[in-house]
């Protein structure tokens, strides 16, 4: 395990990884530390629990979490953590809208930033964590101001025929 992980991506299966790998591509790109792992809110909850105090020992300031139907993995998450927790619903039976559901529909009281199902979502929840970590880091903001402009430049130089 690395310790100096500033975000940590925990997926509830194995199968989630196909999605979850653009969210550590992303931070990796960024030159963020991150650490990625399978656990189960349900199947593994004593696991969860001790990583998550763990990941929060070694400077974790971030934490992803990804699942699929109606398991909810980043709500226990956030539970165990006052650090920011956001979600990822993975595609399921519902074409994740079960996943989705699970996680904006959280009672008041312990937060999970939601995204979008599958990669989209993956993909903005590491970018939503660089932002974070902006707040803190000028350069993570220098590098995000940047992506941002290369986007939108990339966009201006599209020709319509």
């Amino acid at each position: 395990m690395n310790d100096n992980i500033l975000v940590a991506v925990i997926m509830g299966s194995k199968s989630d990884w196909d999605v979850m790998r653009y969210a550590a591509e992303t931070l990796t790109e960024f030159g963020v530390a991150n650490e990625c792992r399978v656990l189960s809110a349900h199947r593994t909850p004593d696991a969860l629990d001790a990583y998550m105090q763990d990941a929060s020992k070694r400077g974790c300031e971030v934490f992803i979490g990804a699942a699929g139907g109606a398991a909810h993995l980043a709500g226990v998450m956030a539970s165990r953590t006052i650090k920011p927790v956001l979600g990822v619903p993975m595609a399921s039976a519902l074409q994740g809208l079960d996943s989705l559901l699970s996680m904006v529909q959280m009672p008041a009281g312990i937060p999970v930033g939601t995204l979008a199902v599958g990669k989209a979502g993956a993909v903005n929840a590491a970018l939503l964590a660089i932002a974070i970590l902006a707040l803190t880091r000028p350069e993570l903001a220098v590098k995000l101001t940047a992506f941002r402009k290369k986007q939108a430049d990339k966009i201006l130089a599209e020709m319509l025929p």
